[in-house]
């Protein structure tokens, strides 16, 4: 009698804190929004806790169906499991790269061992993998649509790559080198950010100013105010860094800076990631054959449209053997200038790369970051970005307050489609800030998805998150270039997860292989250099004075001003990002030394030796991109190539974007991407694009 007793009141406990845990409520927000003003922190564990076990019974209600095992109570059933896990640790996967703190942090790290545990529970199911496997085998005999046949496919292959063929002798070897590959990149990514918030360059004397712009300027003295510093404070944010090297007329300090930067977490202190870099790489090598691969590159690119090494490869040395001549000269130019004033032994640099750059482009080309900020107001760029989608698709943006948000920095919008559809929410967050990751992403708080019972289309929650110049006392933000040209960029991930509209949440909007995601963002840089595009937007933010045209021709004519140093940079990070993980070895060596090895051939700037890039290389390390950093430059190729195709036909051309929304931003996973550029563009993609865009080969 007493234990009923106990049990009935442990029930009501638990039926009392999950009442009072916003996660387990049905969101009476707008669109069914994330309810972030009523969150807190102790939210997280008992409804990631609850979502593991409800979960749980959802996968072993699959796995013990003793029916025939049929798309539907098998496939489906397992694709529609585990939706209060999928939300509560999205937000607060989401959470810890745009607000985090460290009681999350320190959540995260207790958290990871548990769902390490109960995914892997899920992918070595032994009878749920049986099932799978059956409607795999079954799938040619079956009325199955396209979509699902593509999905049960999926399926299949990630469990297969999961670990679950594995013998059961070596499962238990799988489940402890995944939570401690979780843990590692979990660490890694935490040391990086503290690195990165704790750094601060203090000036006091207004001498050590000289050249910087007044926007940088005062940007340094509100952040001194904020810190509580007096003078100027300049910080490895990319609004404070990226200015300093490239306006600070002092070596030494611009020296200082870079240093800063570039040895982060490999200082003697707790955050020190070099030995974190050998044991991520290590582990995921173990996995991988483990797995019956060669190396974790094998493993990664299988599903990939690389599909090999040898393919990234050729990729890579095709842009080496392209562009290395022109990186060449584009250094020898900028030395050239450099000599003028510093005497004919001085060497360029890292730290004068864009000090002297800047220089050389401002003779050239009359233009520079500080002539453009005015005319791009981050006001005025957001209306032209979100003009030019309403130009393209037709579609429209309105911004709703009653939509919570978990900053007061980040806005929501709902996004309606041309004929008064809803199609998305969309969060904007530009500004960097403590607890924030550097850089810049797109991401979602709820994926696309149609319910076949009823035919609706369940719509997704996008946000888009940025590091952008902030506004000051006296200015509103205004945007460099690059900053616009990033918004554009990360818009254009935006776009394929709006218009996302398939069946199944995992085929959805950028559910695709990591070399194809970067083209609907990379396609939307291209408008940057576009006289007519500009011309919506670009007002002086006192005057309101339209962009002159001379102002115009001159980013024009700068637009492939050192593109091939530029190319060389993403390629020989492409190439660490390899040698890294087409290792077949435990490596033991020095991190740096085997950085600088890798990627020498690629590099034109003088070596620094205390420099590392892998002890920061979140992509890779922490991040989605290990054995797919080259996607960037893979991606390129094929947007250069689908540009060409708005050049031809005018960049505003509705049926070209309509045609690119319905063959590739509509379609996420559920057809290969290839078949989908193909379907788009009427060819496979070449090169020779790209090498025309960047002046390195001339159309004939």
């Amino acid at each position: 009698m007493m234990k009923i007793k106990l049990t009935i009141l442990t029930l009501c406990f638990m039926n009392m804190m999950q009442a009072q845990n916003p996660f387990f409520e049905k969101y009476s927000t707008p669109h069914g929004t994330t309810p972030f003003n009523k969150i807190k922190t102790e939210h997280f564990e008992p409804a990631i806790k609850e979502g593991i076990r409800r979960q749980a019974d959802e996968i072993n209600a699959i796995a013990n169906d003793l029916s025939t095992p049929t798309f539907e109570n098998t496939v489906l059933a397992y694709e529609k499991s585990g939706q209060l896990l999928g939300h509560v640790t999205t937000v607060f996967g989401n959470l810890r790269g745009a607000e985090t703190n460290e009681e999350l942090q320190k959540l995260a790290r207790e958290m990871a061992p548990l769902l390490n545990e109960h995914y892997n529970n899920i992918m070595l199911n032994e009878k749920l993998f049986e099932r799978i496997k059956s409607v795999y085998e079954q799938r040619e005999r079956t009325n199955l649509t396209a979509e699902q046949h593509h999905l049960v496919k999926e399926t299949y292959t990630g469990f297969v790559r999961y670990g679950a063929n594995l013998p059961n002798e070596n499962r238990e070897k799988y489940r402890q080198l995944t939570e401690k590959l979780n843990l590692l990149t979990l660490q890694f990514g935490e040391n990086n950010l503290k690195e990165t918030n704790d750094y601060q360059l203090v000036l006091t004397d207004k001498a050590q100013l000289s050249g910087l712009p007044e926007s940088t300027i005062e940007a340094a003295a509100e952040t001194a105010k904020e810190k509580k510093k007096d003078g100027w404070v300049f910080t490895l944010q990319a609004p404070s860094y990226i200015p300093f090297m490239m306006y600070a007329d002092n070596r030494d300090l611009r020296r200082q800076l870079y240093i800063a930067y570039n040895t982060k977490c490999t200082h003697d202190n707790e955050y020190n990631n070099l030995e974190i870099v050998k044991e991520i790489v290590n582990t995921r090598m173990e996995i991988a054959q483990l797995l019956g691969y060669d190396n974790f590159a094998a493993y990664k690119l299988e599903d990939r449209m690389a599909k090999n090494s040898e393919a990234v490869y050729k990729l890579l040395e095709q842009l080496l053997e392209a562009y290395t001549p022109a990186a060449q000269k584009e250094y020898a130019e900028v030395q050239t200038l450099a000599r003028e004033t510093e005497g004919s032994d001085f060497v360029v640099m890292p730290w004068d790369w864009s000090y002297y750059s800047h220089k050389l482009k401002d003779r050239k080309f009359k233009i520079d970051d500080e002539m453009l900020r005015p005319y791009l107001e981050l006001g005025n760029v957001k209306k032209g970005v979100f003009g030019l989608a309403t130009r393209l698709y037709g579609i429209t943006f309105k911004e709703n307050p009653e939509i919570p948000v978990y900053h007061p920095d980040v806005d929501a919008y709902e996004v309606f489609d041309k004929n008064g559809d809803f199609l998305a929410v969309l969060y904007t967050d530009f500004h960097p800030r403590v607890g924030k990751r550097s850089g810049a992403w797109m991401t979602n708080y709820k994926e696309q998805w149609i319910d076949e019972a009823t035919g609706e289309n369940s719509r997704p929650h996008i946000s888009i998150v940025m590091n952008f110049t902030k506004p000051t006392q006296d200015k509103p933000a205004l945007l460099t270039f690059d900053e616009m040209e990033t918004f554009l960029h990360e818009f254009g991930h935006a776009l394929h997860g709006i218009f996302a509209n398939t069946t199944y949440e995992s085929l959805s909007g950028t559910n695709v292989y990591r070399d194809f995601v970067e083209l609907p963002s990379q396609i939307m840089e291209n408008f940057a250099t576009e006289k007519t595009f500009l011309h919506t937007f670009a007002k002086h933010y006192l005057t309101g004075e339209l962009i002159p045209d001379e102002l115009v021709q001159r980013i024009i004519d700068s637009s492939n001003f050192n593109a091939a140093y530029a190319c060389l940079r993403q390629v020989s990070f492409g190439l660490l990002d390899m040698a890294w993980y087409t290792r077949n070895t435990p490596f033991e060596e020095d991190v740096k030394a085997y950085e600088h090895e890798a990627w020498k051939k690629a590099q034109v700037l003088p070596r620094v030796n205390e420099a590392c890039m892998s002890s920061q290389f979140s992509h890779i390390f922490s991040g989605g991109y290990s054995a797919g950093y080259y996607s960037y430059k893979w991606a390129e190729v094929l947007d250069a190539d689908a540009f060409s195709l708005f050049k031809q036909e005018g960049i505003f051309n509705t049926a070209i974007a309509e045609s690119f929304r319905n063959n590739i931003l509509s379609k996420g996973g559920t057809e290969h991407p290839m078949t989908l550029y193909k379907r788009f563009r009427g060819q496979e993609p070449t090169i020779d694009a790209l090498l025309i865009r960047n002046g390195i080969k001339f159309n004939q």
